[in-house]
């Protein structure tokens, strides 16, 4: 009886015991559940960001930044604290002109991952935009050390210094990756505008070149390439490299390139070419308003002895430039090959009246000396060797006035 007892007693106990470890378990089953249906909602929250992320990225980069400020919106509203969604409404509040507000996303993101490069760099595209050229560098100095392999940031850091007229700090900026991109098409393009802004054009020259063997497609590269070439007097590469840069359809239509190709013809003795390339100019859209290409195209027109053409550029010029002395210049030179001096000595003195220089009172002097004013002659050379000390066609003009000389009058004249 006694074991039967005790028996009974464990039975009652055990069937006591179950409902309650039944009840606990169910209770750990329940927080179990709900973690883990927590955990499932954050998880596809996660992934709707990342879509939506994803979604205004791309339509960020097909130009629909009114689709991609509601994509990036919802995937905030997803996930917030993810940085490089915050970059992201930063770019595209700067492609809509919206810097403050730009510049405000990018903090955010810097303040929630300061190792964002991308936060860095962009804030300091922000800040370079806004003329705040110190947190510019700040900005890009950072990237440039979270991220010391892209020389992109480097440069970046470096082109505000030039721009602060700071050479020398620019120069020791680049200095400290010198080893790591001595070959890099933009660190070169940039050691050659420090140079070319130094005055050193050949040494410019030369980091162009390297520049553009790094990147040959590049065309500010090419760019710049021309412009050191112009300034080293290489006219026949310049304007090669030009033609080159003219067969890309980006660059085609640039009215500035197209004149410094038939400034470069001249130069290389190809004149026909240049006033074909000019007449073009002056004839296209825009041209009649041109007074850059109209100047030289009378200057051409001139020197092949078309008197009609730079006639007309000389008319064009008094006309839309009434206030610079090229149309007056041109049409005093006309008129003087057309023997009509008094005409030509009115226009040469309104020149010399607007831009008093070396070339205009040489170019006085001479239709003085030739309608016989002899002492207003010699004062004209005089006084452009005043204004020009080494203006040897006016020293030589005055000594052969004074010595009662009579001059062949040239075309150079």
């Amino acid at each position: 009886m006694q074991i039967r007892h005790t028996s009974f007693a464990i039975l009652v106990a055990c069937s006591l015991a179950v409902p309650a470890l039944l009840s606990g378990c169910g209770s750990i089953q329940g927080n179990y559940t709900r973690a883990a249906t927590s955990s499932a909602k954050e998880k596809m929250a996660a992934m709707k960001s990342a879509m939506e992320w994803q979604s205004a990225k791309q339509q960020l980069l097909g130009n629909d930044t009114e689709k991609a400020l509601k994509s990036v919106d919802r995937s905030l509203a997803l996930n917030p604290n993810v940085a490089k969604s915050h970059v992201l409404k930063g770019r595209i509040l700067m492609e809509q002109g919206d810097l403050d507000g730009a510049l405000t996303w990018f903090g955010t993101a810097q303040a929630i991952e300061p190792e964002n490069v991308e936060a860095s760099y962009y804030a300091g595209v922000v800040n370079e935009r806004l003329r705040q050229s110190d947190a510019a560098l700040a900005n890009y100095r950072r990237a440039a050390e979270l991220e010391p392999s892209n020389p992109q940031y480097l440069v970046a850091a470096t082109e505000i210094l030039i721009d602060q007229g700071k050479l020398s700090e620019a120069e020791a900026e680049l200095a400290t990756r010198q080893n790591q991109f001595a070959h890099n098409a933009g660190v070169n393009q940039t050691k050659g505008h420090i140079a070319a802004l130094r005055g050193q054009h050949e040494i410019a020259l030369g980091f162009f070149e390297e520049a553009r063997l790094a990147a040959p497609d590049d065309p500010a590269i090419q760019s710049d390439l021309i412009a050191a070439q112009i300034a080293c007097e290489k006219y026949a590469d310049a304007e090669l490299a030009i033609a080159r840069l003219l067969k890309n359809k980006d660059y085609a239509e640039r009215r500035d390139l197209q004149l410094m190709r038939a400034r470069c013809l001249v130069q290389v003795d190809r004149a026909i070419e240049a006033r074909d390339v000019l007449i073009k100019l002056t004839n296209s859209e825009g041209g009649s308003a041109d007074v850059e290409s109209w100047i030289e195209l009378g200057k051409v027109s001139f020197k092949l002895k078309d008197i009609n053409r730079a006639r007309t550029a000389a008319a064009r010029l008094v006309a839309i430039a009434p206030d610079r002395p090229e149309g007056y210049q041109l049409r005093a030179m006309v008129l003087r090959r057309l023997g009509a001096l008094d005409q030509a000595h009115e226009n040469a003195v309104r020149a010399a009246a607007i831009a008093p220089n070396g070339e205009n009172y040489v170019l006085l002097g001479l239709i003085e000396r030739q309608i016989g004013r002899t002492a207003e002659a010699k004062a004209s050379f005089a006084k452009a060797i005043e204004l020009e000390p080494t203006n040897t066609l006016a020293v030589n003009l005055l000594q052969q006035t004074q010595n009662g000389a009579v001059a062949t009058v040239t075309e150079t004249e």
